[in-house]
């Protein structure tokens, strides 16, 4: 069985952990909350597995944005193999998208054509949304959509690649650092 849980992306100026919406929750490597490698500017990603969400992933997304006050996107994902990804900006600007597309219309019981109709559309609000917080300079909305189409093992990674083509800085490579 894979990953089934929440990543939480935002950034903050102190750990995103210390939001109240998460209750004073410590990270916990054996299989609770992870943080990620961080990303420059003070881009966090938090791992939550189901057993230790803190509330729905909307209100998480809320939460993140109103603590932070900078744009931040929650992804659903579900046994590794499929993600809902929500954004939100400060002004309330929302956006969702699927990744593993094909999967995504497999479990939803929706028309793949369907769901694929709705990339190009999904594809420019998210980067809207990342252009609010600062990043997706020069990043072409086919790059997007390319993402929202492809397919990888695991959902996780494909959220990170999402991250990356978005235009937001890549998480620190502790060992090209030391």
């Amino acid at each position: 069985m894979g990953f089934s849980g929440e990543l939480v992306f935002g950034r903050g100026r102190c750990p995103l952990l210390e939001a109240p919406v998460f209750g004073g929750a410590q990270e916990d490597d054996t299989g609770g909350i992870t943080a990620w490698r961080p990303r420059p500017g003070g881009w966090q990603t938090l791992q939550f597995h189901h057993k230790s969400s803190p509330a729905t992933p909307e209100e998480v997304l809320r939460a993140v944005v109103e603590w932070t006050g900078a744009p931040a996107c929650v992804a659903s994902v579900h046994d590794s193999s499929v993600a809902l990804v929500r954004g939100l900006t400060p002004g309330g600007d929302q956006w969702d998208a699927w990744l593993n597309l094909t999967i995504a219309a497999e479990v939803s019981d929706r028309p793949l054509s369907e769901m694929d109709a709705c990339v190009p559309g999904d594809a420019r609000r998210a980067l809207v949304w990342a252009r609010a917080a600062g990043a997706g300079r020069g990043v072409d909305v086919t790059e997007i959509e390319e993402v929202l189409r492809s397919h990888e093992t695991f959902a996780e990674e494909l959220f990170d690649t999402l991250l990356d083509r978005l235009g937001f800085p890549a998480a620190s490579d502790p060992e090209a650092e030391g």
